[in-house]
């Protein structure tokens, strides 16, 4: 292990500057344009597996964007894991907020910026590093492991999750490894043990023919801009609580010391990182229980009538609202759609029509014991690479893939994320702590070596 340590350490400008060609590519997965990028950038992993020493490296085609497979079996008797990262990246516009280019990756007060520096080429380049540095210095790695590393995660993982049930047998592990989540803090090593769910609609109120005028038309037609703010209105109290009949029914309640783990878990302040003037969360719970643990109903979007400069004056002949929900362990997406839907039809108010798209893309939650065993291991390696306690957590966010390896193979998701805060994900200036690199690949190479225990 210190063999491993030492190289990683005295190689880590080279892997630095190695990084940072991957992130100069431009895998935009959204953008048709991009394809050319986006098999240079399986090109780039490919080759690097090979290099590496996996015994089996290949595209996948999908139907879409390729997925990288690859496969090391030399560990004997050795458990199996499953490293499942993405290529893509998300659009870099608005091109004129960043500092420096999107695909030039640059180095600044100790931060590296590009384009998928956090999300999640550079986490994902961190694995491969470590295994380039097994293989360097022992001639094999610990465990067994099967790589997956797709591009479409950025568009909804389209082609993936028929991939995954077409190839079971060949995917068998016993755990997988996920690094595409981050820290509560820089420098905090944070286990995260659960994951909420995703589901969402948009829902348009559709009034008259065209867009009216005002004054001869105001008190006679119903304004759908106004009734889809009175609709809204009926779907959640000022005490933050949705009251769309059946929402919390299957929602597992929170336990006294899971709430005390969150509680005690270093957060962001919100005020000062948003700019809200205080915090909303539901009645009865912290601003952090409620973000990581209880279900959220949110509007995404709101739109309707003019939108120019000055006034005109019209009774728009429609408006749109878009839905999600984040939902937690118990809760169904295709049961909160339909609850939804229910509540949209029973409170359509007169003289408008609704018409409803559901999500295609939805996902239950995801949650582990914090005592697995395979937790335990990686929050020791976390707090010997950072020199502090490790705090765990659950996110609010959603990473549909979880729960699908979860319930499709019954394995343990390992997640092990290295962000910050900072990192502007899907934003401008998106960057990545040079010292969690480093740091981060110590814990994998830690972890990985744990594993086996």
């Amino acid at each position: 292990m210190e063999r491993v340590k030492d190289y990683l350490q005295e190689n880590e400008d080279r892997l630095l500057d190695k990084l940072k060609q991957f992130l100069a590519i431009e895998s935009i997965s959204t953008d048709p344009e991009k394809k050319p990028a986006m098999e240079e950038a399986v090109t780039f992993l490919t080759d690097y597996l090979e290099d590496i020493g996996f015994e089996k490296v290949e595209r996948r085609e999908t139907g879409g964007h390729p997925l990288v497979y690859a496969e090391y079996n030399g560990a004997a008797d050795a458990p199996t894991a499953l490293f499942y990262g993405h290529y893509d990246v998300q659009p870099a516009d608005p091109y004129e907020l960043w500092d420096s280019a999107p695909f030039s990756p640059e180095i600044r007060s100790g931060r590296l910026f590009a384009r998928g520096a956090s999300d999640d080429k550079g986490q994902v380049f961190m694995h491969l590093a470590v295994f380039e540095a097994m293989m360097k210095t022992e001639g094999s790695l610990p465990v067994n492991v099967k790589v997956l590393i797709e591009g479409e995660e950025e568009i909804g993982s389209e082609h993936l999750y028929t991939y995954l049930d077409d190839n079971k047998e060949e995917l068998k592990s016993d755990f997988a490894l996920i690094s595409d989540s981050g820290m509560v803090d820089k420098g905090v090593p944070t286990i995260l043990y659960g994951l909420k769910g995703f589901t969402g609609l948009e829902v348009t109120l559709t009034g008259p023919n065209r867009d009216l005028h005002s004054g001869l038309y105001g008190g006679a037609v119903k304004n759908p801009a106004m009734a889809m703010a009175q609709l809204l209105a009926t779907m959640k109290n000022t005490d933050e609580q949705v009251t769309v009949d059946g929402f919390y029914d299957s929602a597992e309640n929170l336990p006294e010391a899971e709430r005390k783990l969150m509680n005690e878990a270093p957060g962001e302040h919100y005020p000062e990182t948003t700019g809200v003037p205080e915090t909303a969360p539901e009645k009865g719970y912290t601003a952090k229980e409620h973000t990581m643990a209880r279900p959220t109903l949110e509007v995404n979007g709101l739109f309707g009538g003019y939108q120019g400069a000055g006034t005109k004056t019209i009774i728009p002949s429609e408006a749109t609202a878009k839905l999600t929900c984040r939902l937690v362990p118990g809760q169904d997406p295709k049961q909160i759609q339909d609850a939804l839907v229910r509540h949209i039809e029973a409170h359509v108010p007169k003289g408008v029509r609704a018409d409803i798209k559901r999500e295609a893309l939805s996902a239950k939650a995801y949650k582990v014991d914090p005592d697995h065993p395979l937790l335990q291991k990686a929050a020791e390696s976390y707090s010997a690479a950072f020199g502090r306690e490790t705090v765990f957590v659950r996110l609010g966010g959603s990473i549909p893939v979880v729960e699908s390896i979860d319930s499709g193979f019954g394995i343990p998701v390992v997640l092990l994320g290295f962000g910050t805060p900072e990192d502007n994900l899907h934003s401008p200036n998106e960057s990545f702590p040079v010292e969690h690199f480093s740091k981060g690949m110590e814990v994998l190479a830690d972890f990985y070596t744990k594993a086996v225990e």
